[in-house]
């Protein structure tokens, strides 16, 4: 399995260490050309999402991205990469994003980088006591169209999914715990097939 990891800014490397230990080939998206490259899945990493949209818009990116998601392609996406995902975007520019799930989001709604947190908390179909890293972390107003509730911590959406894709507020892939990249791992091949 071939995992395209969008590398312009964010914690993109740790979705790649994490995606080979579980055996896949990884390749990062820097330019267009990247892009092009076959690919079986799409991770979108944590970050600055305003900057990760501008550099998405001035490098030709978004639109190729965006259509590859409509027609299927799976794709997960971290915190910012939430965020780009996202429809609707409370406090921010949605229009900037790829806009291609159907929630609506509040960034950062867990406040500064000091008031960042670990929980563990229960996620569906990946797992009870799942480790969940919170930085500066957006969460999930609300779920509309088949978008589907895949996790909740006091009270506010922090996973959903929606066919091919799948979001997190917290950053599964600064822990040990490879369950909700396994989980991704599973949609890939569903939706290969």
């Amino acid at each position: 399995m071939r995992i395209a990891i969008l590398a312009l800014q964010g914690a993109f490397i740790e979705h790649e260490l994490m995606m080979r230990g579980l055996g896949c080939d990884v390749f990062e998206i820097r330019k267009l050309s990247d892009w092009n490259q076959p690919k079986d899945g799409l991770i979108i990493p944590g970050g600055e999402s305003t900057v990760q949209s501008k550099l998405l818009n001035e490098l030709g990116l978004s639109v190729p991205i965006r259509n590859a998601i409509i027609s299927g392609l799976p794709v997960m996406g971290t915190c910012a990469g939430l965020i780009l995902l996202a429809e609707q975007v409370e406090n921010g520019n949605s229009s900037m994003g790829l806009s291609t799930m159907s929630i609506e989001v509040c960034r950062n709604a867990y406040g500064r980088q000091l008031g960042s947190f670990y929980v563990k908390s229960s996620m569906k179909d990946v797992g009870e006591d799942l480790p969940m890293v919170f930085i500066r972390a957006p969460y999930i107003k609300r779920v509309y169209g088949n978008a589907r509730v895949m996790a909740e911590r006091d009270g506010r959406i922090v996973a959903a999914r929606q066919e091919n894709q799948l979001v997190t507020s917290f950053h599964p892939e600064l822990t040990e715990d490879n369950r909700v990249h396994r989980y991704f791992l599973d949609m890939v091949r569903e939706y290969g097939e």
